[in-house]
């Protein structure tokens, strides 16, 4: 019998954690907010030094800059 691979739903995969560019550290998502027509917009936070980064969900985490 063959197997059926189907794709996840886009919501169910994981986000990927940016490092902060004050510590290194992870940073951790606090926050996603919706904006019709555009992308979502997401909040990391470092728990190290309280830095905070919003970023477009379309933008590459690993470029992250303050």
């Amino acid at each position: 019998m063959p197997e059926i691979f189907a794709r996840p739903e886009p919501s169910l995969i994981p986000i990927a954690r940016p490092r902060c560019p004050k510590c290194q550290g992870r940073m951790t998502l606090t926050r996603i907010e919706s904006d019709h027509g555009n992308p979502d917009l997401r909040t990391f936070e470092c728990s190290n030094c309280e830095l905070v980064c919003r970023l477009p969900a379309d933008e590459q985490v690993k470029s992250l800059k303050t």
